[in-house]
């Protein structure tokens, strides 16, 4: 019968363990090389796996029938836009309403207005002895939560129609800010100084943790819309965020709010758009680029400490094809055929790489683990499916860089490796 019986197996995988104990050290040079490519390939995945999922929450957070509308392209480097974007005229304060007034398939629209560290802006927020710097200002509509669901008000109320109206000095905080501000009393009703200004605290919005070190809703501190447009007058970019009512066409929608845009814009019949419409997808298209040259680079790591594992790996077999020739002699001449031998070796060097691959494998798992303790928000996730990789590749590297010791000890020829010393 072609192949080891299971009692051949078991005694052939004896030998492997014994010779493991017999050669120690080499063994564990030997396996090292697959340890760190299968522990790189682990905990990178499982740090990428749960960055993954985490930034689709939060994408999915943002509203899925939300979307933007900006001068620019978003998440973009200012300093790398072409001369047709950077010439494109400022939105004005007054375009949502035009949106609300000639769109029946948009829901909700906001005018957004943002004065924030990363625009070179610097913000001050104190309450008696107390302050925050590096906060984000924002103008917005009281359409704002209803186009932005994931700024929820925890306490208070946020802007409405009559503090719009009459550019009322109110403003609703983030956690983060009114707990520094007001570590022991209640934040409603108190008057606070944003940058030289009073303004009286109204609301405070939900905890939120942010997407990783970006601004979160924690930073962020919203007046009305006409009150921000009263303090910034210079603080000109301007971008707006709609919502597809529920049961209207996402594309009917669009080309409603294009359609509004070219008309007040005054866009040309056959020229492009100067504006840009974007889903809170880019997001993740964004952190998918960024991603991916990360994959990349894991890779050819893994791949390198793989390759250098496998070859310690055919060269320790190599090894004991020669220590184990005599032996091999004697199996061949009690009737072992070459398909025997061969496949006991191969079982050695599957072995070999297996102990390596469950070791990357743990060692993997407790870097991601470890990662995700000390950094809550990379929520690295470990699954099944990466784990069953981890030993397909330990076992498909012990199969190509076994195969060639394999065939060696398999054509040895039973007289000479007989009288080999």
């Amino acid at each position: 019968m072609f192949g080891m019986s299971f009692q051949q197996a078991a005694e052939n995988f004896l030998v492997a363990m014994s010779t493991l104990a017999a050669r120690k050290t080499r063994s564990a040079l030997t396996i090292l090389g697959i340890v760190i490519g299968v522990a790189s390939v682990i905990s990178v995945a499982a740090i990428i796996s749960g960055l993954n999922r985490f930034v689709q929450e939060r994408v999915e957070s943002l509203g899925s029938r939300t979307y933007f509308i900006s001068r620019f392209p978003p998440g973009t480097d200012p300093s790398r836009w072409p001369e047709y974007i950077r010439v494109r005229r400022y939105f004005d304060y007054d375009y949502a309403e035009y949106i609300r007034e000639r769109c029946p398939d948009v829901d909700s629209v906001t005018t957004i207005g943002t004065r924030g560290f990363f625009f070179g802006d610097t913000n001050n927020i104190s309450y008696g002895a107390q302050n925050v710097d590096k906060i984000i200002v924002r103008g917005a509509e009281p359409q704002y939560i209803k186009t932005l669901p994931l700024f929820s008000i925890d306490r208070g109320r946020f802007v409405t129609d009559f503090d719009e109206a009459h550019a009322r000095s109110v403003i609703v905080l983030g956690a983060a800010i009114s707990e520094s501000l007001f570590p022991y009393e209640d934040p409603l009703g108190k008057t606070v100084r944003l940058n030289g200004s009073l303004y009286e605290v109204i609301g405070i919005f939900e905890h939120d943790q942010g997407l990783f070190v970006g601004p979160k809703v924690d930073d962020f501190a919203i007046m009305p819309m006409s009150s921000f447009k009263k303090a910034y007058p210079e603080n000109k970019e301007l971008i707006m965020a709609y919502t597809v009512a529920e049961g209207s066409s996402v594309e009917k929608a669009q080309d409603e709010v294009v359609q509004v845009m070219r008309r007040i814009r005054h866009v040309a019949p056959t020229a492009d758009n100067d504006f840009e419409i974007s889903s809170p997808d880019f997001i993740s298209n964004l952190w998918n680029q960024l991603t991916g040259a990360l994959v990349i680079l894991t890779t050819m790591e893994s791949c390198i400490g793989l390759i250098i594992g496998g070859i310690g790996v055919m060269n320790i077999m190599l090894i004991s094809v020669t220590e184990r020739t005599q032996e091999i002699g004697v199996r061949k001449a009690i009737g072992a055929r070459k398909a025997d031998i061969r496949l006991q070796f191969l079982v050695e060097a599957v072995f070999l790489t297996l102990v390596g691959g469950t070791l990357g494998i743990i060692i993997g798992a407790g870097i991601a683990f470890t990662v995700r303790a000390v950094v809550p928000s990379v929520p690295a996730t470990l699954s099944a499916l990466w784990v069953s990789i981890g030993f397909a590749i330990s076992v498909a590297v012990g199969l190509f860089f076994g195969y060639y010791p394999a065939n060696v000890a398999a054509n040895l020829d039973p007289i000479v490796s007989l009288r080999y010393e």
